[in-house]
């Protein structure tokens, strides 16, 4: 008699632990789209000669509330796109790319914005014999960001859905190999998805009551690095690295503010200081200018569980050659290993001209 309350207390355990152990429903989607290349620079005029066409098929993991944070962003998906684009020029050829996503939906789920960051593969590339009028893409590895705005109607009919809306995508080398004058794409898409185990998909689990969170502040350092090229084609690729300090005050479950301080030591810049001495003495540069810069900023973290998308707006107080601008903005991604210890990848930019892919690693005490 005892065995069998010891195989029933067994199996009312196993049917609580099977209870708690999220389930992992999926979708996958196909979208067309039909577009054209924005003139954002007129450098690229001669580049814009005809609609982009192309595809992007995703996998989206569906959420339903299992862990808390997907209750407080209404239950997004996430998940990874691969896309291909045909820009339907000689010199700019087809780009090929791989996405990480995010869905955030709204209006009952009927609408959905995504957010794509991933790398591309382009397939003509800068080259100053065989391509040079391809100003826009330096590399073939270019980094590309996508949103895309739908109406959408999932499980319609046995598992098929659709969805119509725009896209706007961009691609970007962000300096590390000039030339990189960058392309973006708006276009009109549509397409259809299809929703696994439709008749076995939990329910929503409700957000409930919400309660108030915060931290004290934080210190935090990071130290940044990577290598890019100044505009001069041919210039030369060199290795910089950015050592930063600030403080953050987490103020609830979503956001984060901080503000501090950082040093750029730029190699690439110091090049720079030397062709533009010789080459252009007119400027007033001299070759043994400072190529570092130090620079104030203040910030927001929006956090996602255990990742972070990191916006930054920075000034620099120390600028000795005048290189783009003073004012200089950072987004991307930050990813918590620990509560003391993060990874980032961000793109270091002059309003909409990058200068560089920015790879850390930091501490936060």
């Amino acid at each position: 008699m005892k065995c069998h309350y010891l195989v029933i207390i067994f199996l009312l355990n196993l049917i609580s632990y099977a209870q708690k152990n999220e389930e992992k429903p999926f979708s996958v989607d196909l979208s067309m789209f039909y577009g054209t290349i924005l003139e954002h620079n007129p450098d690229i005029s001669h580049l814009i000669t005809d609609h982009p066409t192309g595809v992007i098929i995703s996998y989206n993991r569906k959420t339903y509330g299992f862990n808390e944070w997907e209750r407080r962003y209404n239950y997004p998906d996430w998940g990874f796109s691969l896309s291909y684009q045909d820009m339907k020029n000689e010199f700019l050829g087809e780009n090929i790319g791989l996405y990480g996503h995010f869905n955030f939906y709204f209006l009952k789920r009927n609408l959905v914005f995504r957010v794509g960051q991933g790398i591309t593969y382009a397939t003509k590339p800068y080259h100053r014999n065989n391509n040079f009028k391809n100003n826009a893409y330096g590399s073939h590895i270019l980094s590309s960001t996508y949103l895309k705005f739908d109406y959408i109607k999932e499980n319609l009919y046995k598992g098929l859905g659709v969805s119509a809306g725009f896209t706007v995508i961009h691609y970007s080398n962000a300096n590390i190999k000039a030339p990189n004058n960058s392309t973006n794409t708006f276009a009109f898409s549509a397409g259809i998805n299809y929703l696994f185990n439709r008749d076995d998909f939990p329910e929503y689990i409700p957000e409930g009551k919400r309660t108030k969170y915060s931290e004290p502040l934080k210190y935090n350092l990071v130290f940044r690095s990577g290598i890019n090229e100044s505009d001069i084609n041919g210039s030369g690729q060199f290795p910089f690295y950015v050592f930063t300090g600030f403080v953050d005050k987490r103020i609830n479950h979503k956001s984060t503010l901080l503000a501090g301080t950082e040093l750029f030591v730029s190699f690439f810049l110091k090049e720079y200081i030397k062709h533009q001495s010789i080459a252009f003495p007119e400027n007033g540069i001299e070759k043994d200018t400072d190529f570092k810069r130090i620079g104030v900023f203040i910030g927001h973290e929006l956090r996602f569980n255990k990742v972070a998308f990191i916006t930054h707006l920075g000034y620099y107080l120390y600028w000795p050659v005048e290189f783009e601008n003073r004012v200089y903005n950072r987004l991307g991604l930050k990813r918590y290993f620990t509560e003391s210890l993060f990874g980032v990848v961000n793109v270091h930019s002059h309003g909409a001209k990058a200068e560089a892919v920015e790879f850390g690693i930091g501490i936060r005490l």
